[in-house]
């Protein structure tokens, strides 16, 4: 009959439902899972019931359409010796019995209908749910980007930033060198003159010597370290990106060699310590 094959389609939908289900409850959070596990808890018992109620009306709809069978084989058998009172009561029973069929086909299509709209709700939240999910995802996935573009683009900063210090370093010492190998030079020089011109020359070759040694800092030159000084000879940099400091002398935070891994300044150390 339509009305069982039916059925079988609620059945089958009620298993993709539940597969739907099952993915969902894969992708999910906790709280979308918790609450979609509530709204499904009784949803098994209403379906079982509807379906027994189903399979029930389709049983009493089958037996009285094979009374009506019945009925009217008795009904053409014994026509020709009827009167016309017996033939309207027999056609009476049998229509009775016919509305009796047609009313247990109406209640099962009412009750298949409630069905597919009791399971069709649960589809249209778990569609709800996974489309609102899938934007939160989305929403945090460009959070994240947009966050490690900017912590790759403040790295890129720093590390120019330090390269160019140091390439300042590097032709603040070659001048200090050229400086240095100038006054040696002249010292040769003067050697060769008189006992009179070396003593003068070696007077003022010190005092240029001392003048070189003693150039002030540059004011504007970034300072590091815990010890607050300039950049100079071997330095390592904290792996806290948000290090105050940064970057730190060897001697200072007593090293003599580059740790392997990670390294973290004491502040740093000190404050993950307190987390």
């Amino acid at each position: 009959m339509p009305c069982s094959n039916f059925s079988c389609n609620k059945r089958n939908q009620y298993f993709n439902f539940l597969c739907s289900v099952k993915a969902f409850l894969i992708m999910t959070s906790a709280l979308y899972l918790e609450h979609y596990l509530d709204s499904l808890e009784h949803l098994p018992i209403e379906l079982q019931r509807n379906f027994t109620l189903m399979r029930d009306l389709d049983t009493r709809a089958q037996a009285v359409m094979r009374n009506i069978d019945q009925m009217a084989d008795e009904f053409m058998t014994n026509l020709k010796s009827m009167s016309s009172e017996k033939k309207k009561e027999k056609m009476s029973e049998i229509q009775q019995q016919y509305n009796k069929a047609k009313e247990y086909g109406d209640d099962k299509v009412q009750l298949a209908i409630q069905t597919y709209e009791l399971v069709d709700k649960h589809i249209r939240r778990l569609d709800s749910d996974l489309a609102r999910f899938e934007s939160e995802i989305h929403d945090k996935v460009l959070t994240t980007t947009r966050t490690q573009e900017e912590q790759i683009a403040t790295k890129r900063g720093r590390k120019k930033t330090k390269e160019k210090e140091k390439k300042k370093k590097a032709a603040s010492s070659e001048e200090d060198t050229a400086v240095k190998a100038a006054a040696k030079r002249k010292k040769k020089t003067i050697g060769s003159g008189g006992a009179s011109a070396r003593q003068t020359k070696e007077e003022e070759s010190p005092g240029l010597g001392t003048e070189v040694l003693d150039m002030p800092v540059d004011p504007n030159e970034p300072t590091y370290c815990l010890c607050h000084q300039v950049s100079y000879g071997e330095m390592i940099g904290c792996d806290n990106p948000d290090c105050p400091i940064e970057w730190f002398h060897f001697a200072c935070v007593g090293l003599t060699t580059k740790p392997k891994g990670k390294w973290f300044c004491p502040k740093c150390t000190a404050d993950r310590k307190k987390k």
